[in-house]
């Protein structure tokens, strides 16, 4: 990996920011330049919250990524996903977590939700793959878990050993999460 652009896109509360700071500091253990970048809106009222995580060989410039510069979006929460297909490369991959969550418009009646996400994921996306990281986290012992889920199926497709990953989590994590959290990562590896 020369370079890599990753946005992680969520919504307040669901651990985006735990998920940012695993994946940089995993590069960083590997000697890769990093910028990680968060924007938080109004992420304690379950708005939407977006990190973008580069990761250069050669040194990272500018720490936010552009539209249509996104090698990877890892979502977790499915209009999330579509919110920010725009900046996804053609051709990237997209992790996403089969969880829809109503934003306030939509419970109070103003707008809907948007229908065939999947779809337009899958038109702009080389890869798409969904999954219900809620339901994954949930059997690990805590729905707090889907970030890892996520991050455990992302794994697969960064250029990081397992070992590595899990000695990022045991570093990272309050010490009475590691367990469940390394639990979390294995499911999602294998999801």
């Amino acid at each position: 990996m020369n370079k890599s652009n990753i946005l992680i896109v969520g919504v307040g509360g669901q651990g985006t920011l735990l998920a940012s700071v695993l994946l940089g500091n995993l590069a960083l253990s590997k000697d890769y330049d990093v910028k990680l970048s968060e924007v938080h809106g109004m992420a304690q009222r379950g708005g939407s919250v977006v990190t973008h995580v580069k990761i250069s060989e050669d040194g990272v410039n500018s720490p936010l990524i552009e539209e249509g510069d996104a090698d990877v979006i890892i979502a977790f929460e499915e209009l999330e996903a579509y919110r920010w297909l725009p900046y996804l490369k053609e051709g990237g991959t997209i992790y996403v977590n089969t969880q829809q969550i109503l934003p306030m418009p939509v419970i109070m009646g103003q707008a809907e939700y948007p229908e065939k996400i999947m779809s337009a994921l899958e038109a702009k996306a080389g890869t798409v793959k969904a999954f219900d990281a809620l339901k994954i986290a949930a059997e690990c012992g805590s729905v707090k878990a889907v970030n890892v889920v996520l991050l455990g199926a992302a794994s697969n497709d960064l250029p990081f050993d397992e070992d590595t990953w899990i000695k990022v989590i045991e570093e990272n994590v309050k010490p009475k999460f590691v367990e469940l959290n390394k639990k979390a990562f294995e499911m999602g590896r294998n999801a």
